[in-house]
């Protein structure tokens, strides 16, 4: 790789400043972690905004523009295909923002790779969820982002019902169904809930702060913990 190609994947990789160290750095671009330093310290240089340190890793501060992206035929079969997963699985806003995200990608590729998009054959189906399953996964994703408790009318495998307010943290997709992640007032505990058992759902008023212990890490921490101990589907 030339050395101008592999300052241009370094920055890639420290976009949406994730923190990422000059280890995986080097496995990714396979040379050794002192060209990585090296390299960082050039970009640096040059007023590229990477702060972070040898030891402890990189990041890139928000705001840097960056030119468009050329992506690989892997990368490019990768972006249809989730696209098309998210349009036969996904929310319809979801849905809309994958197509819409796909036309804008495909407005900064030469054409050559503009024509994989349309030559690859990785195809869903359109008829997989109904469109009340895809609105419930349009609001849940909203109540996430906006932290609103929400009150759920949920049926058990047995069809029991509860009423129970939770605070929705995350949506799980399993192939088949999706589920939400949240912490349940109610059971004082985290809980998973298949939303097509969820028969109603409304708002509870009032939103809520992060709080240590009821946060998706830590739901996250506690699912390693126990794992292989079942699939956490509330009961």
């Amino acid at each position: 790789m030339r050395r101008a190609d592999r300052l241009f994947q370094i920055v890639q990789h420290l976009r949406g400043g994730r923190l990422v160290t000059a280890r995986i750095l080097s496995e990714r671009l396979e040379v050794s972690e002192r060209t990585i330093y090296r390299d960082i310290a050039d970009l640096q240089s040059t007023g590229v905004p990477i702060d972070g340190e040898a030891g402890v890793g990189y990041l890139m501060r928000e705001g840097f523009e960056l030119p468009p992206l050329m992506f690989t035929r892997d990368e490019i079969v990768a972006l249809v295909a989730g696209a098309r997963m998210v349009r036969a699985f996904g929310g319809a806003a979801m849905a809309r923002a994958a197509e819409e995200a796909l036309v804008k990608i495909g407005t900064v590729l030469p054409e050559a790779e503009r024509e994989r998009i349309s030559r690859t054959e990785i195809h869903t189906p359109d008829w997989v969820i109904s469109d009340a399953e895809r609105l419930i996964i349009d609001e849940l994703e909203k109540a996430i982002e906006q932290r609103r408790v929400l009150r759920l009318d949920y049926r058990d495998e047995a069809g029991r019902g509860t009423l129970r307010d939770v605070r929705p943290l995350g949506l799980w997709f399993w192939g088949k169904v999706w589920t939400l992640v949240g912490w349940c007032e109610l059971r004082s505990d985290f809980r998973a809930f298949r939303i097509d058992r969820i028969a109603v759902m409304s708002e509870a008023g009032r939103t809520f702060k992060p709080e240590r212990g009821k946060q998706l890490g830590d739901f996250y921490r506690r699912l390693e913990l126990r794992e292989g101990s079942g699939n956490g589907h509330d009961r």
